[in-house]
């Protein structure tokens, strides 16, 4: 790796070639914030965006914002503003609720997230090369990554902000006050999520380190001061909860968040995309297409996704979060100026992807929405228990595992699948009796030879609902349960004891 480009063709070209040039550069960069602007069409074609924790987030943000107002959600959570390091959501949301309403607020903050990281990589490349070659194209196939799907809707928007503000990094090199624009914009960055704050972090070490002699290299470590003054507020307890694990079989766990970098719906055409990916970086290398000024980044990126734990400060798959990252920032570094076929090949690679997501989301969606008729079952303030059948090996991201959540946010309701851990989460159960009436309550893991008995199901004891969604029908319910709604993959039923009122 090298810290400087590769000569671009515009220096091997005559004054009367330089137009055709600019063009094609315009040519990448149209073509970029085309691209940027149609990553945002899974969340335009569903009724509210399919990601895996959205419901609870969502739910999270009715509590914040109504603890005190509602009756029932003052009975039911408790909420504690804590100044951490994972809040770029929910500030966004106090303002977008005003203007727009809760459900449309949680979904504008979902459409910019997929927007701005688009447009954060058109702008690192911009800033290091002044056009949009090969590997800004291929960085987009990590757009909606695993962290995205999932719903990590404030580590994503912290990396997008942390991609701009790398950006602004290198095009600020000779301004006198680039230290001090930097401190807010770091701390912008961390107070969205503390590891896009990391990820910034990396990033400018590694521009620093790759641009200085090994006698001059202890410089890089010095270059990022402007972005320490986050790590103030974590040492007096500011970060969150501090628990760290590795969890169970770490080295089989941390090979599969490696080739599950891109993981999203289609298991074989993913594993082809990172393979794509991997032979486009091997090929690079081999012929010195590779900046070092991203390509230390990515490096250490990689080392990251090793050496972290998964639980960090409360939230998990710190590690998982980071493969994708590295991936990112290595494609970025390629220095590749492909010719025009080259760019549209790799930008219908991203558009496959895309489709497949879209597609899904959709499909989803409406499924969804059959479900969510069960809430006009559910009187305000009821006890719901959602139980939801979860395979024990499945690619594909499951959007409803947090579905019963939307019980909070349009019925007022106690339901067990929200981010209500005491010590982790901002909300919490108000009544010590139901403090791990919680995620991951709610999730019953089966193996296909498995039957899934809900008279065994804990939380149902506390509540005076049962929804269960799942592929699998259950073989037994509680004892006298009644069903009052159902769909192909969901039903709804009254329990025969319901729950002694708090």
């Amino acid at each position: 790796m090298h810290g400087s480009t590769r000569p671009d063709i515009g220096d091997m070209t005559g004054a009367g070639d330089m137009q055709t040039l600019g063009w094609r550069r315009d040519v990448g960069l149209w073509l970029g914030v085309l691209l940027a602007f149609a990553a945002t069409l899974p969340v335009l074609v569903a009724w509210a965006p399919q990601m895996t924790d959205y419901p609870s987030h969502l739910a999270g943000y009715k509590v914040m914002l109504d603890h005190g107002e509602d009756p029932f959600l003052t009975r039911y959570y408790t909420f504690e503003w804590e100044w951490t390091g994972n809040l770029g959501s929910e500030l966004l949301m106090v303002p977008l609720v005003s203007l727009m309403g809760l459900e449309a607020a949680g979904k504008f903050i979902a459409f910019i997230i997929p927007l701005l990281t688009g447009l954060s990589v058109l702008a690192v490349a911009r800033a290091l090369r002044g056009r949009i070659g090969l590997g800004a194209i291929l960085a987009f196939t990590t757009i909606w990554s695993p962290a995205l799907l999932m719903g990590f809707l404030n580590y994503s928007l912290s990396l997008a902000l942390a991609l701009f503000a790398f950006a602004a990094w290198v095009r600020w090199e000779n301004w006198r006050w680039r230290p001090a624009a930097m401190v807010p914009i770091a701390f912008a960055v961390w107070l969205c999520h503390m590891s896009g704050w990391g990820v910034l972090g990396v990033l400018v070490f590694g521009y620093e380190w790759s641009r200085r002699s090994w006698r001059d290299s202890w410089k890089a470590v010095l270059a990022p001061w402007p972005l320490i003054f986050p790590l103030f507020p974590m040492l007096l307890g500011g970060g969150g909860n501090s628990r760290m694990s590795y969890g169970r079989q770490v080295l089989e766990y941390k090979w599969g968040i490696l080739y599950r970098s891109l993981r999203s719906h289609v298991e074989w055409f993913d594993l082809a995309t990172i393979t794509v990916i991997v032979a486009l970086l091997a090929i690079a290398a081999a012929t010195r297409r590779i900046d070092g000024r991203l390509g230390w980044a990515a490096v250490i990126l990689f080392v990251l996704t090793l050496a972290v734990p998964r639980h960090i400060y409360g939230g998990d798959y710190a590690d998982y979060r980071l493969s994708t990252a590295a991936l990112l920032v290595a494609c970025l570094a390629i220095n590749w100026p492909a010719p025009r076929w080259g760019l549209v090949l790799v930008a219908a690679l991203f558009s496959v992807r895309l489709g497949i997501t879209t597609l899904h989301w959709y499909d989803d969606g409406r499924t969804s929405q059959r479900m969510l008729q069960a809430m006009d079952y559910v009187p305000q303030g009821a006890k719901v228990a959602t139980a939801v059948a979860i395979p024990r090996r499945q690619w594909d991201f499951g959007s409803f595992e947090h579905l019963g959540s939307y019980a909070v946010v349009r019925r007022s309701a106690m339901e067990n699948s929200n981010f209500a851990l005491p010590g982790v989460h901002l909300m919490s159960m108000a009544d010590p009796e139901y403090k791990r009436f919680a995620d991951p309550s709610q999730r019953i893991l089966y193996a296909p030879w498995q039957k899934i008995d809900l008279r065994r199901f804990k939380p149902a004891k506390k509540a005076d609902y049962l929804w269960y969604i799942g592929n699998v029908h259950p073989v037994a319910l509680p004892d006298g349960a009644r069903i009052l709604f159902r769909t192909p993959n969901s039903f709804l039923a009254r329990l025969a004891k319901p729950a002694k009122s708090s």
